[in-house]
C-alpha cells in the first residue's frame, strides 16, 4: 500500500510534492521547513528594504520546524514517537548548531530517533533548518 498526505496544518511544499508518502506502514515526509502555515511567514528572519535577509533566529525556526513536523505526522496518523530517523539540514553548522541541538533534545525527550545533522550552503527559501523525517506507523493509523 502506497499513499500520499498533504495537510493544510503545515506550510505548502515549495515543489511538486506530497508533505508524506506512507508505504506499508514506514511514513516518510518530504523535507519540512520553518514557515508557518496559511502565511508562508519565516519565524525570527529580518529583511532589509530590498527584502534581502539581513539576520534570522535559529531558536524560533527550530520551534516552528518542529511544530510543523509534528502537524504532518498527526494528519497521517502518526505521533512525536513513531519518529525512527531525522536527518536536519543547517545552513550554518558552526553558528546554529548548540542552540539547535539543545532544542532538538528538550523536543525528543522520550522519542530518540537516529539523526543526521548536515551542514549545507543553501536551502530553496531563505530558511536556517530543514527536516526529512522517517516515521513508524502503526497499522491501525
Amino acid at each position: 500500500m502506497t499513499s500520499s498526505v498533504s495537510t493544510d496544518k503545515a506550510p505548502a511544499p515549495v515543489g511538486a510534492y506530497p508533505h508524506a508518502r506512507r508505504v506499508g506502514n514506514l511514513l516518510f515526509l518530504s523535507g519540512v521547513g520553518p514557515r508557518e502555515p496559511g502565511s508562508n511567514r519565516i519565524p525570527g528572519n529580518e529583511y532589509d528594504i530590498d527584502g534581502q535577509l539581513i539576520a534570522y533566529d535559529i531558536e524560533a525556526q527550530c520551534r516552528q520546524v518542529f511544530a510543523n513536523v509534528r502537524a504532518v505526522l498527526e494528519a497521517c496518523g502518526a505521533r512525536w514517537q513513531d519518529l525512527v530517523d531525522v536527518t536536519v539540514f543547517l545552513t550554518d553548522m558552526q553558528h546554529d548548531f548548540a542552540a539547535y541541538n539543545r532544542l532538538y533534545a528538550e523536543h525528543f525527550t522520550d522519542a530518540q530517533p537516529c539523526r543526521t545533522t548536515l551542514g549545507i550552503s543553501a536551502l530553496p527559501t531563505p530558511i536556517a533548518i530543514e527536516l526529512k523525517c522517517i516515521a513508524v506507523v502503526n497499522d491501525d493509523a
